[in-house]
């Protein structure tokens, strides 16, 4: 007898009618099902239930931006397509006025495209209120920026726990989530330093761990290394080969060959359109430019509280390792808890 074929399903994001979810983020009346109940699955009888493709990190199409109205009117992005895989390390490069900033600003979720259309991770940002988009962007980005944006005369630790303080998280909780994300970027002996009583590149370490404890989706960093000195500016790199080869997605804008030359793919823009696309290895690759360290190895206090062993990092860097995750999100961070934090 021949089974009855699958029905198809719009995929997330294409113009079905969405639901607000229970955590302020957003569904579609396909997964909800009618009147807001469960889904049924459509199968083939006799077959294995197809496998749904996984979403894009970043899916946009046709997005522009216009600044100003009349004689003053800036086009800022004249139609960008631009889809960014899990797993993917996209450098964007450009002049200034080229629409670099612009972009990095709709990727985030910090402005809105005057036209076109942005699906962040499965969910489509014009279709949700203010306050659904400040909680998809605080539960699925995480930002680093060239001047730090550390909070004066706190702890390292206590900037790490900002996101999660913002979301609720329990206090015993937070301290253990924030240890291990200072311990991943190699502060785990900073955690009681201030800002003022570190260097610049550890502060941007500092900036990168708060970035990664709320385990986002996409890590979008603007200019990362335009405030440090040489070294600084190779330690963050690496930090940024280690996170992506354990299965982060990173978005970086920046001017610096040196920096894109870690990307596995490179977009150029010019005047608001990207006009160059160059990839030099694939999604599921490791970054051109990693070199893998000798594993970290991991000691648990009586607290739960982790600590690193010196043994696998010659350059004096702590670390978590990370062999121990299976959902392709590594090291701190991992688990259910909401991020919560504006940049």
């Amino acid at each position: 007898m021949r089974g009855t074929p699958a029905t198809s399903r719009p995929a997330l994001g294409d113009g079905t009618a969405r639901t607000a979810l229970s955590d302020g983020t957003a569904g579609s009346a396909a997964e909800t099902g009618p009147a807001g109940g469960p889904r049924h699955r459509a199968t083939t009888v006799g077959g294995p239930r197809p496998r749904r493709r996984r979403a894009a990190a970043v899916d946009l199409r046709e997005v522009t931006k216009v600044y100003g109205t009349g004689d003053t009117r800036v086009h800022a992005l004249a139609g960008v397509d631009l889809v960014v895989h899990r797993g993917d390390y996209l450098a964007v490069m450009g002049a200034s006025g080229s629409g670099k900033s612009t972009l990095m600003n709709i990727i985030g979720c910090l402005d809105e495209p005057t036209a076109g259309r942005y699906v962040l991770d499965g969910v489509d940002t014009h279709r949700l209120t203010q306050r659904q988009q400040s909680i998809i962007r605080n539960r699925k980005i995480g930002f680093v920026f060239q001047s730090f944006n550390l909070i004066p005369r706190v702890s390292a630790l206590a900037n790490v726990e900002l996101p999660l303080a913002y979301a609720g998280g329990r206090a015993a909780e937070r301290r253990l989530r924030a240890t291990a994300a200072l311990e991943r970027v190699g502060l785990a002996d900073r955690l009681g330093h201030e800002p003022s009583e570190l260097s610049g590149g550890q502060q941007q370490r500092v900036a990168l761990a708060r970035a990664i404890v709320t385990d986002p989706v996409l890590l979008l960093a603007d200019e990362p290394t335009g405030a440090l000195d040489s070294r600084s500016t190779a330690e963050v790199l690496g930090l940024f080969d280690e996170l992506n080869a354990s299965g982060r997605t990173l978005v970086v804008i920046t001017h610096e060959s040196e920096v894109s030359a870690h990307a596995k793919r490179t977009v150029r823009m010019r005047d608001g359109l990207i006009v160059d696309d160059v990839r030099r290895v694939p999604v599921s690759a490791q970054p051109p430019l990693w070199e893998p360290s000798t594993p970290t190895v991991v000691i648990t206090d009586a607290r739960g509280l982790v600590h690193s062993d010196d043994r696998g990092d010659s350059d004096g860097r702590h670390g978590v390792d990370d062999r121990g995750d299976t959902d392709g999100h590594h090291g701190a961070g991992a688990g259910p808890v909401p991020t919560g934090v504006l940049p």
